[in-house]
């Protein structure tokens, strides 16, 4: 099934969500996994393929880096796309798409052969408001990769639309694209210098008219614990059981703070793994919050826990180790909201309504942003992403070529 307006976008996409390129945070290479890298390279040809001038791999950042040079002859803004090509930490080997043609927005859809996994609007609302729409979702037994391998296919069909109709004019534009933006460690070394666009977004949102600007200042927290372990039966006065000071340290967090309770600009705290024994326990947590002071607050708490806690023993059995990892990139943009408004407009102008809301999570553009290229994040389409019940519409990956040719069109007026 061909897209209707941009023939080669859909079948691009299909194409690439064929291949795992899932990323591993325990991995100590960059990009973290040798499929991204093989994956990358096969863009580099494309991108030749299709026109593109300069195309190349930059050595700071493993990105993939390409030019469509302007077509008119006074100085312009220079625009940047950029997505990510890594999937999430989800089964990502023999994707099998499944393609649902004018989906009535209200009929349970059948995933694998048994209907053990569905598409219920029931459960997933957002299926509602695509009635008459082409969908695409996984079989049941793998994430479908849309996050980010739509931005990827979207702003490549752009570029390859731009070549093949001089007639719409538009200045320099570069595109971007990179490994491990899920374990958030892809845009560490993007290097702006190289990349050379003057405003940038990331393709990476959800549903149609995403636009985002504000995100999470973020920090991983690890904490290990260390006990005294013996047989229970003499046990009293002697064992420290490291699994119970991970549950104490756990409930001395704030009890309404957790991702399940929170919604908004409301910050938490997120227990993500717990593993040990009454030996020794490692605890696993995400840090985060949308306000600056907040958000140092939060890290402030959670090692003060640890200290608490160890004053209760001649030697400490607690460690508290916190690492920052992004922070709130409207702590740029809100000082020239240029990208933002120029991305506003290229919407509106293409019917699509802008929904603009603090991201409970974060982007590449976040980090990006910070180095000195304001980089907001616009809408790519995936729903429900990250694993089994994703799927992505046709037509909203239609309308986000629109937005990324509009706005070139935009920035050289």
């Amino acid at each position: 099934m061909a897209s209707n307006k941009y023939a080669s976008l859909v079948p691009r996409f299909l194409k690439y969500v064929q291949f795992n390129t899932r990323s591993d945070e325990k991995a100590t290479t960059s990009p973290s996994t040798t499929n991204q890298v093989d994956f990358l390279n096969q863009l580099k040809a494309e991108l030749t393929k299709i026109g593109l001038s300069n195309v190349r791999t930059n050595d700071q950042s493993s990105y993939v880096f390409a030019t469509l040079p302007s077509n008119v002859e006074h100085p312009t803004t220079k625009v940047g796309f950029i997505s990510h090509v890594d999937t999430a930490d989800f089964n990502s080997e023999n994707i099998r798409p499944q393609i649902i043609e004018d989906y009535d927005g209200k009929s349970v859809i059948k995933l694998d052969p048994k209907g053990e996994y569905t598409l219920d609007p029931k459960v997933f609302s957002s299926l509602k408001k695509y009635a008459g729409q082409t969908l695409i979702t996984t079989d049941g037994s793998t994430l479908l990769g849309a996050d980010d391998k739509s931005g990827v296919s979207e702003i490549i069909t752009a570029m390859e639309f731009l070549i093949a109709h001089p007639e719409v004019k538009h200045g320099e534009i570069e595109v971007g694209f990179g490994p491990d933006e899920e374990i958030g460690t892809g845009a560490d070394h993007f290097d702006v210098a190289d990349f050379g666009a003057d405003i940038a977004y990331t393709v990476d949102g959800g549903q149609l008219g995403d636009l985002q600007y504000e995100t999470f200042n973020a920090a991983s927290g690890v904490v290990k614990i260390s006990g005294t372990d013996v047989h229970p039966g003499s046990a009293k006065g002697v064992m420290v059981n490291a699994l119970q000071l991970g549950i104490e340290f756990n409930n001395a967090l704030p009890a309404h703070d957790r991702p399940e309770l929170t919604d908004g600009r409301e910050g938490f705290f997120f227990l993500q793994k717990m593993d040990g024994t009454p030996d020794s326990a490692t605890l696993d947590y995400i840090i985060r919050d949308h306000d600056h002071e907040k958000f140092e607050q939060r890290k402030q708490l959670f090692e003060q826990i640890a200290a608490k806690i160890n004053e209760r023993f001649d030697t400490p059995r607690i460690t508290a180790v916190v690492k920052d990892q992004y922070y709130n990139m409207a702590d740029v943009l809100k000082k020239d909201m240029t990208a933002v408004d120029i991305a506003k407009q290229a919407m509106n102008n293409q019917g699509v309504k802008p929904l603009i809301f603090p991201v409970r999570g974060g982007t590449d553009g976040s980090k990006i942003s910070f180095m000195g290229l304001p980089t907001p994040n616009l809408f790519a389409g995936g729903e429900n992403m990250h694993g089994r019940f994703e799927y992505i519409s046709e037509q909203t990956m239609d309308k986000a070529v629109d937005v990324i040719i509009e706005i070139a069109q935009l920035v050289t007026k």
